[in-house]
């Protein structure tokens, strides 16, 4: 196999004295190395695995503190109401999948059956490692998590976000969810525009 630092290094290169031609030659070298990542970060759908709790905490609590500047309280949030969920897990309520590469969590999701309102399911956690993105899982994720939502008999999902998250939010709207709230709150540090996404999964029935 192509040792791309050995190639980058080595004397016989042609001479890219053509500006195109280099931008040409170093385009593919980063396609090569982006597909050799994509060769070795095969991951697979699997449910609760023990330390996933403190996986997706850590990864929850990383990414919102380096990208939005969430402090602690987020962190503590997160591991409190997972813990929670996972304690009272139904399976019959509620579902959980976590996209693991070798022995890291690449992504999670989980649905939560809102005992208060049956016919509703909250879709929560979702999040992907920004070192796995562009693999697909978060679309995977959430069509395993809509799947099993329709499949037990739940007529909505509904999730809270806030603004800003637009990646997430394209999938959201791409698998047919609409913004059904926003308010600013301040919570975490900040004041965040909280939104509140959902999706009728038999709207015919309404």
């Amino acid at each position: 196999m192509l040792n791309i630092s050995s190639l980058l290094l080595s004397k016989n290169l042609p001479c890219l004295t053509d500006s195109l031609l280099q931008i040409e030659y170093f385009t593919n070298i980063r396609r090569y190395v982006k597909l050799l990542y994509l060769m070795e970060s095969s991951f697979e759908i699997i449910g609760y695995f023990p330390g996933v709790i403190g996986q997706i905490t850590t990864l929850h609590a990383v990414y919102y503190k380096e990208h939005w500047g969430l402090d602690q309280s987020f962190e503590a949030q997160v591991s409190r109401e997972l813990s929670d969920f996972i304690t009272h897990f139904d399976e019959q309520k509620d579902g959980l999948w976590s996209a693991v590469s070798g022995h890291e969590l690449a992504g999670f999701i989980a649905i939560t059956g809102d005992r208060e309102h049956p016919d509703d399911a909250r879709l929560r956690w979702y999040i992907v490692d920004p070192d796995h993105h562009g693999q697909g899982i978060g679309r995977i994720l959430i069509a395993r998590a809509i799947d099993f939502s329709r499949e037990t008999g739940y007529k909505r999902i509904y999730l809270w976000t806030f603004q800003g998250l637009d990646q997430a939010q394209s999938i959201y709207e791409q698998n047919g969810f609409t913004i059904a709230d926003e308010r600013d709150v301040e919570q975490w540090g900040d004041i965040i525009r909280e939104q509140q996404f959902e999706l009728f999964l038999n709207p015919d029935e309404l």
